[in-house]
This record gives structure tokens, C-alpha cells and sequence, in this order.
């Protein structure tokens, strides 16, 4: 059983940061920044060419949101202009293209979603970031199931944040809507 657990270290993590962040007070700006941190950790991946930096993306990401908004700044602009950077190391660097481009699109997607779900009306916000938070747990069931770009164990872990996360959001909006 312990070994279990321990194997399936990822899923527990993900679902641990869930249930925080739905019993600390849901909002929907909180789950905005963690759509964006989370197609963030891949394009880090992506553009440094190693898997094992989509990890290190969920840090550095936190940190660029929380510098942002220490500088006045919308958190979403800190994210935007650090993943320029990345994309453009990435492409100095010569690593391959396809994934580089798939997670720079998936960014972009998810990251205007994001930034939508912040801008909206705040019921509406909150079942977009919803919607594609766990629409996001698709793109990381495609990843952890393909086993490229990021470790199996960042993919695992966001599946078990992002549905549950998502789902809650959603259960939420409905509840106070």
C-alpha cells in the first residue's frame, strides 16, 4: 500500500493543491494564473529541449506571476514576456520545432483563456477558467499517454490538479450562480 502511494506520488500532490485551492477561498483569478503557469511548465520543456525543466517551469512561473504583481504589473504580461524569451532561446538553440511550436500554440490558447477568464464578468470568468482548466487535463492525458516533452510525472500531476481543480470551479460557479 505504501508503495503504492508512494508511485502515485504525482496524482497525490496534484489532488493535495486542488483541495487547497478550492478550501482557501476559490477565486477565479487563482485559477486563471494556474492555466497559465501550467501551459507555461510546457513550454519550458519545449523550448529548453529537456523534460525534466517543465518542473522547474512551475516554479519559475510562480515566481514570474508573484514578481509581476510585486511590480504592478497584470500577471499575465510577466508570463507573456518570459515565454517570448523561452521561445526565442528555444529557437537559438535549435530544438525541435514541432513540440516548440505545439506548446508556444498551447500557450497562447490556454494563456488567452486565462487572461479572458480575468477580464469577463466574474460568473462567466469563472466557468471559462473552469472549462479550460480541465480542458487542459486533456492536452496533459495526451502528454502523460505520448510520454515526450514533459516527464510522466508532471503530466500525472496536472491531470489530478487540473480536472479536479476545474470541475470544482465549475461545481462552484453553478452553485453561486
Amino acid at each position: 500500500m505504501a508503495s503504492t502511494l508512494l508511485h502515485r506520488w504525482p496524482s497525490l500532490l496534484g489532488v493535495g493543491c486542488a483541495v487547497l485551492v478550492l478550501a482557501t477561498g476559490a477565486q477565479r483569478a487563482v485559477l486563471a494564473i494556474v492555466l497559465g503557469v501550467a501551459a507555461f511548465c510546457y513550454l519550458t520543456a519545449a523550448a529548453t529541449g529537456r523534460r525534466w525543466m517543465a518542473w522547474v517551469g512551475v516554479g519559475v512561473g510562480s515566481l514570474v506571476v508573484a514578481a509581476s504583481e510585486v511590480a504592478g504589473l497584470p500577471w499575465w504580461a510577466g508570463l507573456g514576456v518570459v515565454a517570448v524569451a523561452l521561445v526565442a532561446a528555444g529557437l537559438l538553440a535549435g530544438v525541435p520545432r514541432v513540440p516548440l511550436t505545439a506548446q508556444t500554440l498551447a500557450l497562447l490558447g490556454y494563456g488567452g483563456l486565462a487572461v479572458a477568464a480575468v477580464l469577463v464578468a466574474p460568473a462567466a470568468g469563472m466557468v471559462l477558467a473552469g472549462l479550460a482548466l480541465a480542458g487542459h487535463g486533456i492536452w496533459d492525458v495526451v502528454h502523460y499517454r505520448r510520454d515526450r516533452v514533459v516527464p510522466r510525472s508532471l503530466a500525472e500531476f496536472c491531470v489530478m490538479l487540473d480536472v479536479p481543480l476545474g470541475l470544482g470551479f465549475l461545481l462552484l460557479a453553478a452553485v453561486s450562480g
